[in-house]
């Protein structure tokens, strides 16, 4: 069983309930029990940036995509959380799940405006109420993963079975490998 600073790499950790600066409102308020947040460098946020400059390792770092598709006029939006070194099956797995003919990612202006996060930060904590969130199996199956904390100047670190556990939360298996 891996620890938390396992998944932060040479990041410095703090309790994220200690550090509502560094956290948005819809995150603050929907924090999993013995969440930890690290302070980073707002250009190191992207995957393979924070992976190559603090050694944060890619089986303990997820990545939040959001996705959207419609049927019969409703549009369906969700959440899909995998490991960085895998990729949402939105074009088989997920639209199945949304059981929609065509998902694509939401659009960027409309996913930060509606979650309320920043672009390169969007976390699955403290999304919109109704939003699916899929956790893929990899993930909920994490000891402690990496995560985006809704903005670029930190991360979180938390149980995967925290993630599993989140409202709207399904654990699903929705990643493939990267290309």
């Amino acid at each position: 069983m891996s620890g938390p600073q396992h998944a932060a790499g040479s990041l410095d950790l703090l309790p994220a309930a200690d550090h509502p600066e560094l956290l948005p409102a819809a995150v603050r308020d929907a924090l999993p029990a013995g969440a930890w947040v690290a302070d980073i460098d707002p250009d190191l946020a992207d995957t393979a940036a924070l992976v190559e400059a603090a050694g944060v390792p890619l089986d303990a770092s997820a990545n939040c995509v959001v996705v959207a598709g419609k049927r019969e006029g409703e549009e369906r939006i969700a959440a899909c959380v995998v490991l960085a070194g895998t990729r949402a099956d939105v074009n088989g797995a997920v639209k199945r799940l949304l059981e929609v003919r065509k998902a694509s990612f939401l659009a960027m202006n409309r996913a930060v405006e509606e979650s309320g996060m920043e672009h390169g930060g969007i976390t699955p904590v403290g999304l919109p109420a109704g939003w699916r969130v899929l956790v893929d199996r990899r993930v909920a199956d994490t000891d402690w993963v990496l995560v985006g904390s809704g903005v670029r100047r930190s991360k979180l670190v938390v149980r995967g079975s925290d993630l599993a556990a989140l409202p709207g939360a399904e654990v699903v298996d929705i990643a493939q490998a990267a290309s």
